[in-house]
């Protein structure tokens, strides 16, 4: 057997590679973790999911003390905005979690090797000027932005920029224009717009949010429509141009037709984003990405290659922080010996706008389409918050709570939520779920009264019945 300097060498310290790493560690293999930046828990904890959260979360208060929803609760204020303040808090955010990542690292004795990671061959790596081998190698490097052709992206001069530069605007702009109608256009459109700033969405196809429910997409679209956001449906952009601190967009309809132009103090380049393989070597152990530059990998992640596993936003499904955790815990299961577990059909879905919007399993156009599109052969039941007493008194009406399930069996095949809790609720939907629950499980489950969840058992309720409530 080959003498390697460790049993697991993971690369990239995300949410899927810093897990991998500890979870190896903890099943005793001998564990080291490659990692470029000088700070642990990639794109998600640094300049994605936790600081665009935490920007939500105190624009939410802003907010609502400039909008009278405070007022309207007895609760008369003057909201002064900080905004130097705000950028501090979320930096504090991702300093204490990514701190706590490296003590995790130290306590679980996995090694740090700083620096970005490149293959010499299926069990060696090129960490910055030092050589490492392993038995097993993971790839877990993420993703980034996709570009926009046609688009430059400059974060220091703060007129068009990507989800990164977005986070650190040192002013509230006038007016900003988000380029794609999805997850973190919306999220950081929302910050924004929250804080004073026109927010006007342009979306290529003809609703927001692709692939979600369709009358979630709908419902969300009149939601952030009345909160302000300004819509451009079926709308390309073909070119932005910028003078000085302007910007100027050249838009024309999706399906061809006479061009406009539109100005912007920012611009905010948002349409998806794109698996991180450049770079690694990938060509010196003979391993090809698919069309989509994604890595192909079997049910325990192993690629084409012997002795390379890969995880996380570089392989196919959905590019989300809790996907590549889970997969992160899999992959260090197999390679121990034991047997990993991801039901990729119990993936949730959650969007941290006011109100949430969250999902999980099939969405009605999906799960029709399953049934050779027959709609008999699907239940749907919808409930809406403004019947739901939490909500109610909490001044939260938007929204509705969405159960599909089987016709026959009753089984739950998704569940589409939008309320201020949504991310959270969806929880309980997917441990139904993965129980294989039907709705009239979850229908005759006592939930706690008065709670925002009870709309999910009034939904529920109303598969094979009627809810109480309307």
């Amino acid at each position: 057997m080959a003498d390697y300097d460790y049993d697991v060498l993971v690369i990239g310290a995300g949410p899927g590679g810093y897990v991998a790493a500890i979870r190896a560690a903890q099943l005793g293999l001998k564990t080291a973790c490659a990692e470029g930046r000088d700070t642990l828990g990639g794109t998600c904890l640094n300049v994605g999911c936790i600081p665009s959260k935490a920007m939500l979360h105190a624009s939410e208060y802003f907010d609502a003390a400039a909008n009278g929803t405070m007022a309207s609760m007895g609760i008369d204020v003057s909201p002064k905005l900080n905004l130097e303040k705000m950028h501090g808090q979320r930096l504090d955010a991702v300093d204490g979690l990514t701190k706590g990542i490296e003590f995790l690292f130290k306590k679980n004795k996995v090694d740090w090797k700083k620096g970005y990671a490149s293959f010499v061959d299926a069990h060696t790596v090129k960490v910055g000027d030092e050589t490492v081998t392993a038995k097993d190698i993971v790839i877990a490097t993420g993703s980034s932005v996709t570009p926009l052709p046609g688009v430059e992206v400059d974060n220091d001069k703060q007129v068009v920029v990507d989800s990164t530069g977005a986070l650190e605007l040192k002013a509230v702009p006038k007016k900003m224009v988000v380029i794609g109608g999805g997850v973190i256009g919306l999220e950081l459109g929302s910050v924004w717009r929250r804080l004073g700033a026109e927010v006007i969405c342009v979306e290529f196809l003809d609703q927001i949010l692709p692939g979600m429910d369709g009358d979630v997409r709908k419902e969300a679209n009149r939601i952030f429509k009345k909160q302000g956001i300004e819509f451009r449906l079926s709308t390309k952009v073909t070119g932005v141009t910028v003078k000085g601190k302007k910007a100027t967009l050249t838009l024309e309809p999706a399906a061809g037709g006479a061009s406009e132009t539109l100005e912007a103090d920012c611009v905010l380049v948002s349409i998806g984003r794109r698996p991180n393989t450049d770079g690694l070597g990938l060509e010196n152990i003979g391993l090809a990405t698919n069309q989509r530059g994604q890595i192909e990998t079997d049910h325990e992640f192993r690629t084409s290659v012997a002795g390379v596993r890969a995880i996380g936003d570089v392989i196919p499904g959905p590019m989300l922080a809790h996907k590549a955790e889970d997969e992160g815990i899999a992959v260090a299961e197999w390679i121990a010996g034991e047997t990993g577990i991801v039901n990729h059909d119990v993936i949730p879905s959650v969007v941290y706008t006011l109100p949430e919007i969250a999902g999980v399993g099939l969405t009605t156009e999906q799960a029709i389409e399953k049934a050779g599109g027959d709609k008999a052969k699907v239940k749907v039941s919808k409930f809406p918050m403004a019947a739901n007493s939490r909500a109610k008194t909490n001044h939260e009406p938007d929204g509705f709570v969405k159960v599909i399930a089987d016709a026959e069996t009753d089984r739950v095949l998704g569940v589409w939520a939008i309320a201020t809790v949504a991310g959270t609720m969806i929880a309980e939907a997917c441990v139904a779920m993965e129980f294989g629950a039907t709705s009239e499980d979850i229908a005759y489950t006592c939930h706690a009264h008065p709670t925002h969840a009870e709309a999910l058992k009034e939904a529920a309720m109303g598969v094979r019945g009627k809810p109480i409530h309307i």
